[in-house]
């Protein structure tokens, strides 16, 4: 594979491949940014500040969405340069009404943000919440059918990797989406090995893109061959500006779901990591 720079788009050209809908297909690199249940007032002062100051985006071929805490979202807003969008980490099932502690998609709407992240492996695992790959589903659907950008993630535990286990789960996580979803042009799907997240550990670049040209040939068996060429797939799991570069040179990384360093300014080199 190769990858271009096309008038704004990244081409990616395969080179020798025998995948007919990776030949010649146009993505535009998503870096994400997840501060999960982090910050203060005063921290996302000085984060915001400091991510003001890289480079201007603007009709670059790379997209950024950041998603602060529930509290601080529209905090956040404010303060964030216009170029960077705003996430929140999670959203209700379906309408609002009586669902105490839930914040529904349109209530989202409403406050001006664009993008949710659903299914995060802490949310299908920790042993408080447990959700389950039909009730992401649910919420992918209803996000989408509301009008947000969903970034869907998908992953391994250590013990299913080791076990061989890592295709089969990945595919009944996007098989329970793909039942729900139509329409796929406001969804970018986020590969986490939850054995890399927070711990330290990296899939190795090869790990990295046999996973996503897996997930790629499984969208273009599944769900149709333009969507193949179109879903941006990005990874994640102790992402840094100093693995970024490699892993994003791969040519189906399409970008990233960055944690910890989302929360310091070297997030900004993870952004520029599109020019690989």
């Amino acid at each position: 594979y190769q990858r271009r720079v096309h008038g704004g788009a990244l081409a990616y050209l395969s080179m020798g491949s025998d995948s007919c809908y990776a030949k010649s297909v146009n993505r535009k690199f998503f870096v994400g940014g997840n501060w999960k249940c982090n910050g203060t007032l005063d921290s996302i002062r000085t984060l915001s500040e400091a991510l003001n100051k890289g480079e201007s985006i603007e009709s670059k071929p790379v997209e950024v969405v950041v998603s602060p805490p529930f509290p601080y979202v529209q905090y956040t807003r404010a303060l964030l340069r216009k170029d960077f969008s705003v996430a929140v980490q999670n959203c209700w099932i379906g309408k609002g009404g009586a669902f105490t502690g839930e914040v529904s998609a349109e209530i989202v709407k409403d406050l001006g943000i664009d993008w949710v992240i659903l299914g995060h492996s802490e949310r299908r695992h920790l042993p408080q919440l447990k959700e389950s790959d039909e009730t992401v589903a649910v919420k992918c659907q209803y996000a989408l059918e509301k009008g947000l950008g969903v970034i869907a993630c998908i992953g391994e535990l250590l013990e299913e990797r080791e076990a061989g286990l890592t295709r089969k789960v990945n595919e009944r996580q996007l098989a329970a989406i793909a039942a729900r979803v139509k329409d796929w042009s406001k969804v970018v799907i986020a590969y986490e090995p939850v054995w890399a997240i927070g711990t330290g550990k990296v899939a190795s670049p090869e790990q990295a893109q046999e996973v996503h040209e897996q997930v790629r040939d499984w969208i273009a068996t599944n769900v149709s061959d333009s969507v193949a060429k179109s879903v941006r797939i990005i990874y994640g799991g102790s992402v840094t500006e100093k693995n970024c570069a490699e892993l994003a040179r791969k040519p189906d990384v399409d970008g990233f779901l960055v944690g910890g360093a989302s929360l310091k300014p070297e997030f900004l080199s993870i952004v520029d990591s599109y020019k690989q």
